[in-house]
């Protein structure tokens, strides 16, 4: 019985922040590391709440002429987080392989062949996300690489 009574508050929590993603966002980032670093680009998304606990995100970035469409979905399983962005580590995209919500900010492990690292959404208030996608380098240390902020429109 007092598993499931913490269990209800943490659940709740997890269903008000995916909530919080639905609708419209755009801004701007930009790449901070590695070979396109300080390439600055603008997305378009758009965000709901699927069955169950989770969301999904899709829509498009831009750099200059080039548009890149961009999709996520993040499921809760078990007591982790499990999805893809793109088509997954097995298509062109990432895989979600781990992954937890702490306050405001919903932290995943994600996970290409031999890239590791993570992606953290950091919803700063109801209407804006900032995003920051880091990747393990050899030393094993997390590095920033892309960084994202988003505006509810």
């Amino acid at each position: 019985m007092a598993a499931s009574v913490y269990a209800v508050p943490a659940e709740a929590s997890e269903r008000a922040y995916f909530k919080s993603v639905q609708g419209n966002w755009s801004g701007s980032g930009e790449i901070v590391a590695g070979k396109y670093k300080n390439t600055r680009f603008t997305c378009k998304f758009t965000g709901n709440v699927p069955r169950g606990l989770g969301m999904d995100i899709s829509g498009k970035c831009r750099v200059g002429l080039f548009t890149q469409e961009m999709s996520a979905r993040i499921t809760k399983r078990g007591k982790s987080y499990r999805g893809q962005f793109l088509d997954g580590a097995k298509g062109k995209g990432l895989d979600i392989v781990s992954g937890r919500l702490k306050s405001n900010k919903l932290i995943v492990g994600i996970n290409r062949k031999k890239l590791n690292g993570t992606m953290v959404a950091n919803m700063k208030n109801r209407n804006k996300m900032h995003i920051t996608i880091s990747v393990r380098g050899n030393s094993n240390k997390l590095i920033p690489v892309i960084g994202l902020t988003l505006n509810r429109t």
